[in-house]
């Protein structure tokens, strides 16, 4: 027979969790950190567990109470949902979302897409990450994410959008170009200094060029001058005069606009990844969840913020 002694603690640990503070995670809860620790206490000595680690100076979660982590925010998400299934009219987006984003194409575009939506909303609290790598959302218990690339058949526990193509550009400075006469032709690019992107792993990244047929890419590695990890940090070189990289339209376009770079080899633009919006189907009912989905379906593309390629782009008779 369930015990409700199994839920005592679980919102506190929680809390504890997300603020790293015993002294923050009180404050949040309006109870004092003797409470809150004592809580913790009792949770731990039930569990035959431990699951911070304390220092003087920091407090972490160990891998247990990671896992234990991840079963809390599961049990409290679903309480939420029949809580809002039983109260259909609060339809006001309010607690705690998980959205995790591409660093780059995140902090350019997405972020501040999430920042308006917050400020409309007060009792919205997003949990915002940012990462390259490829996020389960079911085992890591985020709620929304946005991608550049992805599988080709996506899980049946996510649900998926597909945002469009990005299109890669290549790009030098002025100053880089005044030293080197631009480029005509791909296999003028073998003379030239590349700024390419660096995976995890330590292989360099292929650059895209449109295959023989149709939609067909081709990928190659090119000879690299300096490889970064970073899509900003290419840019750094780039503007330095390091070379020659492809990079995408969202990326670089207020580089454009103000001719610190330059576009060369604009026969050779092409598509590449996919940008996708993916979303945990459990969830996808949640006001929270739905609304978020709403605006960021609205506002993203290939080419960065849709509000932001309105305000810049010339009007048309």
């Amino acid at each position: 027979m369930f015990s409700s002694e199994r839920l005592k603690g679980i919102d506190v640990f929680v809390c504890v969790a997300e603020s790293d503070s015993f002294t923050a995670a009180a404050e949040r809860m309006n109870l004092t950190s003797s409470a809150v620790s004592k809580g913790i206490a009792r949770l731990e000595a039930r569990l035959q567990s431990r699951l911070f680690n304390r220092t003087t100076r920091r407090l972490s979660l160990t891998d247990a109470g990671n896992a234990f982590y991840r079963t809390c925010t599961g049990v409290l998400a679903d309480l939420e949902e029949a809580e809002l299934a039983l109260n259909a009219e609060n339809a006001e987006p309010r607690g705690r979302v998980r959205v995790d984003l591409p660093a780059s194409y995140g902090r350019l575009h997405a972020l501040p897409v999430i920042i308006d939506f917050v400020q409309e909303h007060a009792l919205l609290f997003p949990h915002i990450s940012f990462s390259d790598r490829f996020v389960d959302p079911v085992e890591e218990g985020i709620d929304i994410v946005v991608r550049i690339g992805g599988p080709d058949v996506w899980p049946a526990a996510l649900g998926h959008r597909y945002l469009g193509s990005q299109r890669l550009i290549f790009c030098a400075s002025p100053a880089y170009l005044s030293k080197h006469p631009a480029p005509q032709t791909e296999r003028d690019l073998e003379q030239h200094s590349c700024v390419v992107f660096v995976l995890g792993d330590g292989k360099l990244g292929s650059w895209h060029f449109s295959g023989s047929q149709p939609g067909d890419i081709e990928l190659k590695v090119m000879p690299a001058r300096i490889a970064i990890g970073d899509g900003e940090g290419q840019i750094t070189a780039v503007l330095a005069g390091c070379g020659i990289a492809q990079l995408p339209t969202w990326l670089v376009k207020r580089q454009l606009e103000e001719g610190t770079l330059i576009e060369v080899l604009p026969h050779l633009a092409t598509d590449g990844l996919a940008m996708n919006l993916v979303w945990l189907k459990s969830r996808q009912g949640l006001p929270k969840v739905k609304a978020l989905l709403e605006v960021l379906e609205k506002e993203l593309t290939p080419a960065g913020r849709r509000l932001e390629i309105s305000q810049t782009r010339p009007d048309r008779p």
